[in-house]
């Protein structure tokens, strides 16, 4: 059954927009983040006009509403992930999910000579942090490279070197190649062999793919899952790491302060369990109300559906574009896997100023390294441009980002 695009569209007030070039918004970066949808624009406006207080801290009336409905969003994540909704911790996004890992768990478990593996497709959220405590604890960062030419990673790498390895993070799917990971053989084999046998923890950054997949986080059997809420129709600032139950004991809290405390005395303080233990703080009370909207919004569809579509205009783009002379394109766009990113790149064009002629056209897309600046000189390239397409995307919109961008470097290369 197709996604009705028309209703779909009627429901992003944004997508209406006329730009200053006077041209209709077509909006294509949505691998940075996606639109949102009025049901999630109007449920923090009425938190705001109606019920605007903290949470879990007063028993008057606002406070009892605003902690009901930031509750009944962390409900709702995770029941949209299978998980219990204690595993739910609410951070600003994946970046912060990452590096409450490393902090949290990775300053508490790791010692001298412990192995972290990490891949060369990480984002910087997924390299940097570890690098920050690596000469701090004497860790070593291991990276399995990925195959240029197929856009894949080297699993025989991964396999060799797993025996050694205490902890694992690896990106769900890749935000510039589009590239789906093997993720549940990388957890099974951190499990099983990681750690000398004991078992290596396993992050899986699922910024990428929450979007378009439906993931059941239960089965995933990840340690741990760092997500965006505005990356699928939900608000910025907000996201979560998802912990299975077990990992919460062995996590120290990282901030301090609010309503991660239980009691407070001179000498010494002890914090409260669950989620609420790496909270500190007023927490993200409206954004956490509108990314549950968010979720309730994308329960209507058929997420193998929404995946489809993305996946189709993704490919026809790439095939098309491709085929435009100086355009390379990245990534393996026939695999049915594949996320709904294109990178794309001009042999003569600056990819900045390409973008700015993209724009010009109404046309929003990506330009830099995408906080990927390994995997980037892996391709050797510094940029690409990048298109990503979401629910709301339609075939026309696809077609007239081809031809716009054909007619443009038509005109700049002859």
């Amino acid at each position: 059954m197709a996604l009705n695009l028309p209703s779909i569209r009627a429901d992003f007030p944004i997508l209406s927009r006329i730009l200053p070039s006077g041209r209709q918004l077509v909006y294509l970066d949505n691998a940075a983040t996606t639109q949102k949808p009025k049901a999630v624009i109007q449920a923090m406006t009425d938190y705001y006009e109606n019920n605007n207080s903290n949470v879990h801290r007063a028993v008057h009336t606002l406070a009892g509403e605003a902690t009901d409905a930031y509750e009944k969003g962390r409900q709702d994540i995770a029941d949209w992930f299978f998980v219990d909704r204690e595993q739910v911790i609410f951070t600003s996004g994946t970046t912060e999910a990452i590096n409450l890992v490393v902090h949290a768990w990775g300053r508490a478990n790791l010692k001298k000579g412990d192995v972290v593996l990490v891949t060369e497709m990480e984002h910087h959220a997924d390299i940097v942090p570890w690098q920050l405590i690596a000469k701090e604890r004497g860790i070593e960062i291991r990276f399995v490279s990925v195959d240029p030419v197929t856009y894949r990673l080297n699993m025989d790498e991964f396999e060799a070197s797993i025996d050694e390895v205490s902890f694992v993070g690896c990106v769900h799917t890749s935000n510039v190649l589009g590239t789906r990971n093997p993720v549940e053989e990388i957890i099974e084999m951190a499990h099983s062999r990681g750690n000398h046998g004991k078992g290596a923890r396993v992050l899986i950054d699922c910024a990428q793919a929450s979007p378009h997949e439906r993931l059941n986080l239960t089965e995933l059997n990840a340690d741990f899952v760092a997500v965006s809420g505005h990356k699928m129709c939900g608000p910025t600032g907000i996201g979560g790491l998802i912990v299975k139950p077990e990992m919460l004991d062995e996590m120290q809290p990282f901030m301090a302060g609010g309503d991660m405390i239980e009691e407070v005395f001179l000498d010494h303080s002890t914090f409260q369990t669950g989620p609420y233990r790496f909270e500190a703080g007023t927490p993200k009370i409206a954004e956490a109300i509108g990314w549950g909207v968010a979720i309730n919004y994308l329960s209507q569809f058929d997420m193998h559906e929404v995946h489809q579509h993305i996946h189709d205009l993704a490919a026809h783009t790439a095939d098309k574009i491709s085929k435009i002379p100086g355009i390379k394109v990245y990534g393996d766009h026939s695999d049915p896997t594949c996320s709904g990113v294109v990178s794309f790149l001009h042999e003569t064009i600056h990819a900045e100023d390409l973008a700015h002629f993209l724009d010009l056209g109404g046309f929003a897309v990506r330009t830099g390294h995408h906080c990927a600046q390994p995997l980037m000189r892996k391709l050797g390239i510094t940029a690409t441009n990048r298109t990503s397409f979401y629910l709301y995307n339609t075939q026309e919109e696809a077609d007239a980002f081809i031809t716009h961008l054909e007619r443009v470097v038509g005109r700049l290369t002859r």
